[in-house]
């Protein structure tokens, strides 16, 4: 992934996934940026930074948007940033370790859009379940097949 970047939609993405993605910029040699619209706390690094964006809706999606280029890795739980950033080439990576790809983006479309109207007319469909160590593995080893495909 040399010339290729990981951008973290960063204000919502669990810490323990942003220590792994720390780990894997070191490992690997590859730039990740955080981007969020809070002041965040990042390792020391040439390969870590951080973007704090202004507060709004969608601003640090927008960001993202904005700056990737083809071959780029994203990591969100946010399904419409993800269905932006896959035509423009690039690959979205949700911090359970699922990959959305061209195939399966808009079936999460729509199923977003679906509980979000569920929720509008007033039935808990609760959050989503809190994120488990076999998460956590899963999106390691994901991101480590990704990396291995482009070093």
């Amino acid at each position: 992934m040399n010339s290729k970047q990981i951008w973290v939609d960063a204000d919502a993405c669990p810490k323990v996934i942003k220590e792994i993605l720390y780990r894997a910029a070191e490992r690997v040699k590859v730039p990740v940026v955080l981007v969020a619209n809070q002041p965040l706390q990042v390792p020391g690094s040439r390969y870590i930074r951080s973007v704090q964006v202004s507060a709004g809706f969608d601003v640090a999606d927008n960001y993202i948007v904005q700056q990737v280029k083809t071959g780029d890795l994203v990591i969100t739980a946010d399904i419409p940033l993800a269905a932006e950033v896959i035509p423009k080439g690039c690959l979205a990576l949700n911090p359970r370790g699922e990959l959305y790809t061209e195939e399966n983006i808009r079936q999460r479309l729509n199923m977003r859009d679906f509980m979000d109207t569920l929720r509008g007319s007033g039935i808990n469909t609760g959050g989503p379940p809190t994120l488990s160590q076999s998460d956590r593995q899963a999106f390691a080893n994901q991101l480590d097949r990704l990396l291995a495909k482009d070093v």
